[in-house]
């Protein structure tokens, strides 16, 4: 397998106050994982820069006014309670959907096989016309629209294991059949959707909520019997994760017990998904994660099985 790994400084250009726990350091433990041996064949780039009108192939204008009006010229400007925006944070969201859409090019073109997204601030929460829960848009879905627009991708799978629920995704494609959204998420925590009953107007949304406590046999069975049968029945020409690793037990802002070899299990089923129905296209991007040791290791272990296959 050949993984093709996209990062650039300016996602540590993403400034958050003191105590934020989306902030610099996950980018740079991650960083440092990748100084081990394993990683010597991975194939890194940086990151483009996508235009500002890539913003609205998930969002509507009046939304990417808004955002940049937002970004201040200096100093911290807060969006909402938790997420907040300083004067490089358009353009380190830029560069983040701009290596999504290269990512997804290069799965399309034979460029390599996957791809991993190392960019920061997160997207699953940014609705339709709302950034909220550290993210200013919606990564994912941009990269999921791209993917139909541009290569003719007729149905896309995002599948998104982060621990809070990607209520934004989910807002974005709660109307649209050609776009599967699967979640496994803690419930109740923020932002409080994602309910079993949330199958969006086509039932192609999908959630698999788990509870406080839950460690990896509760997570790999909610895996397999609702979130591996939906991608199987629906065929996706391109599946997409949403990778946050703050399902990991150590991780400060929820209570689920997952471990590395967790989420190795789940990025092997989704290649193995890829292969069935997507013609093995696959793309990750970076979501939470906020427990240093957590997120490097789990990250470093999903990368790893993305190379290896």
């Amino acid at each position: 397998m050949v993984t093709r790994y996209f990062e650039h400084p300016i996602f540590k250009e993403h400034v958050t106050p003191p105590g934020h726990p989306e902030r610099v350091d996950r980018l740079r433990a991650l960083e440092e994982a990748l100084t081990a041996d394993a990683f010597a064949t991975l194939d890194r780039v940086e990151a483009p820069r996508a235009d500002e009108s890539a913003v609205l192939l998930a969002h509507p204008e009046s939304f990417l006014d808004k955002v940049k009006a937002q970004i201040p010229e200096e100093g911290l400007a807060r969006i909402d309670a938790d997420t907040v925006a300083g004067p490089k944070s358009m353009e380190a969201a830029l560069h983040g959907i701009g290596a999504a859409m290269a990512a997804v090019d290069g799965v399309f073109d034979r460029s390599f096989d996957n791809a991993f997204v190392a960019a920061r601030p997160p997207g699953h929460h940014a609705e339709k016309e709302t950034a909220m829960g550290f993210c200013l848009f919606n990564t994912a879905a941009i990269a999921a629209r791209h993917a139909q627009r541009t290569h003719g991708a007729e149905r896309v799978a995002i599948v998104d294991w982060d621990v809070h629920h990607g209520n934004g995704t989910q807002d974005i494609f709660w109307d649209d059949a050609s776009v599967l959204y699967c979640s496994t998420h803690q419930m109740p925590l923020y932002p409080g959707t994602g309910a079993k009953g949330e199958t969006g107007a086509h039932g192609t949304i999908c959630n698999a909520p788990l509870s406080p406590g839950d460690a990896g046999e509760a997570f790999r069975e909610a895996f397999k019997s609702r979130v591996l049968n939906a991608i199987d029945a629906f065929r996706p020409d391109l599946i997409v994760i949403s990778a946050g690793f703050d399902a990991h037990h150590r991780d400060p802002l929820a209570n689920l017990n997952l471990v590395e070899d967790d989420f190795d299990w789940a990025t092997g089923r989704l290649i193995e998904a890829a292969g069935r129905h997507a013609d093995n296209r696959l793309v990750s991007v970076l979501e939470g994660g906020y427990d240093l040791q957590g997120l490097a290791a789990s990250a470093g272990t999903h990368i790893q099985r993305l190379m290896w296959g």
